[in-house]
């Protein structure tokens, strides 16, 4: 009888995790270590005594790819998580005039054209051209580019047509609609890749069409529930999760991972590891200098990199009146966006999400409370900010805002819980790399091949998942990434047999 490899997973996040499960699905012995008292990551509940919040993403988006995932190991998802669809997507603010698109394409054509007349027609084209250019391109986001050769499939030459990627988000938009307003409603999924939708390739306007398409979803009791689903799955297939067990670095031997050596000193031994971590961490961190030729730190240094995000969380002694998510656009916009990512420095007039889950989800706050949550897109720790000094005014600004949304005249006296993360805070506490909170940026040099391929080029049986390997960040693609990844693993040992196989470190028992 043939005893399969044994497997270490780098990290808890939803990528490390979407791994895991697979691999013990198929019978892996299944090792993952996590730095946190919780699993997630990025996408992990943040608890302030009764009131709970996602850490970082806040809905999902496909959930067919999370479906598959689980499909996969012979689950149903919906066993294990109550998704609830987001209706309308969300609520968009340009001053007094309000955007409550869903994807109900009547009515969304017909609030377009009642809020931005003349533009109907464009919307009704985004949704067939952009409808067209997603069916090509959702084949290149299922398979690796581990070589240039595969450029050169009948899926790219197919999709190359519809790419558009020589345009930007916002010139593409342009084809689409007159008024700048609607262009910001399309483009602002930019941020989702901590982008300028002026800069951001015009491949990705499919990220506010995918929204359109298929929606929004909230799962109860927050994102968070899913990643604790996979780790359930994972240990019901014998896979074991480690909490508050960091990994200091990845042993390399001969060219070839064997295992981790955690920072308490200890070392376990495995035949192929998965690295969650993320990207730049990892290659700045866990790796001896000597081991790594295509990566290196100086290499790494030089990478684009997406925005960050400046984030309060609030326990509120109230139920709010604001809708489940809402973007209140600054009114010069693109001035906003090109001083986050081209001049690094905080606008005056910044744009903000916020989140209310409490509005559809009861589980988060106690009775009649509201578990509040606010998002700045800033600059990430590339730029000369000291967030030690600005922590108190960025929040106070934001807290005031959201105190006038709502029509409470001193929010502030209502609550009782509150926590900021600001980039400086991602990268010292959950070990984000320049506290770059959306990972590399999806420039064109960073995209499918030009992006840290799924297999690590300097070390075998060494692989990637998440936000800096292909396909890219947001949840829908780490989960690709968790599958392309899985597949080329287990592929390496497609020619096992009961008798022999060359080069394996596999053991055999009767």
């Amino acid at each position: 009888m043939i005893t399969l490899p044994t497997a270490i997973v780098v990290g808890a996040g939803p990528g490390g995790l979407a791994a895991a499960m697979q691999l013990a699905n198929k019978g892996y012995q299944v090792e993952v270590f996590e730095k946190q008292a919780q699993v997630g990551g990025r996408t992990s509940k943040l608890q302030l005594n009764d009131y709970s919040f996602d850490l970082g993403p806040t809905f999902f988006m496909m959930p067919q790819v999370l479906e598959e995932v689980f499909e996969r190991v012979d689950r149903n998802l919906h066993d294990y998580v109550t998704m609830k669809e987001v209706n309308p997507l969300y609520t968009l603010k340009f001053g007094d005039i309000e955007f409550t698109p869903s994807r109900n394409v009547e009515e969304t054509a017909a609030q377009i054209e009642q809020l931005f007349p003349g533009d109907k027609k464009g919307y009704r084209r985004f949704m067939r051209l952009e409808g067209e250019k997603f069916d090509r391109i959702i084949e290149l986001l299922k398979q690796p580019f581990g070589s240039i050769g595969d450029f050169f499939t009948k899926e790219m030459w197919q999709a190359l047509p519809k790419l558009h990627a020589f345009d930007t988000v916002h010139g593409r938009l342009s084809k689409y609609f007159q008024d700048e307003r609607l262009k910001w409603a399309f483009s602002f999924q930019a941020k989702y890749l901590g982008m300028s939708p002026w800069n951001c390739p015009g491949t990705f306007t499919i990220l506010s069409f995918l929204e359109h398409r298929y929606g929004l979803f909230h799962p109860i009791g927050g994102i968070n529930k899913v990643c604790e689903a996979m780790a359930q799955v994972t240990e019901e297939f014998g896979g074991r999760i480690h909490l508050n067990h960091p990994v200091e670095q990845i042993m390399v031997k001969n060219g070839q991972a064997v295992g981790v050596r955690l920072e308490d000193g200890t070392e376990c031994e495995a035949d192929d590891v998965v690295i969650n971590a993320d990207f730049g961490y990892a290659i700045n961190h866990l790796f001896e200098p000597k081991a790594l030729k295509k990566y290196t730190k100086e290499k790494v240094a030089k990478k684009k990199l997406s925005c960050s995000t400046f984030m309060v969380y609030l326990g509120v002694n109230q139920q709010i009146d604001l809708p489940h998510h809402m973007v209140l656009f600054a009114k010069d916009y693109q001035k906003n966006v090109e001083d986050m990512t081209e001049r690094q420095v905080l606008s005056d007039e910044p744009s903000i999400y916020v989140h209310n889950p409490s509005a559809i989800d009861p589980t988060l706050a106690p009775k009649g409370k509201s578990s509040l949550y606010l998002l700045m897109p800033v600059p990430n720790l590339q730029a000369n900010i000291d967030w030690d000094k600005e922590k108190q005014r960025l929040r106070d600004w934001m807290v005031q805002k959201i105190s006038r949304e709502a029509g409470i005249e001193d929010i502030d006296a209502l609550i009782e819980e509150e926590h900021i993360v600001t980039p400086k805070d991602w990268q010292e506490s959950y070990h984000v790399y320049q506290g770059a909170t959306f990972n590399l940026a999806h420039s064109l040099d960073q995209m499918m091949y030009f992006r840290p391929h799924n297999k690590l080029e300097d070390v075998e049986h060494c692989y990637l998942v998440g936000g800096g390997t292909h396909p890219g960040s947001g949840l829908p693609t780490i989960f690709q990434s968790a599958m392309i990844s899985v597949d080329l693993l287990t592929k390496q040992y497609a020619e096992l047999s009961e008798y022999s196989h060359q080069g394996s470190r596999v053991s055999y028992g009767d």
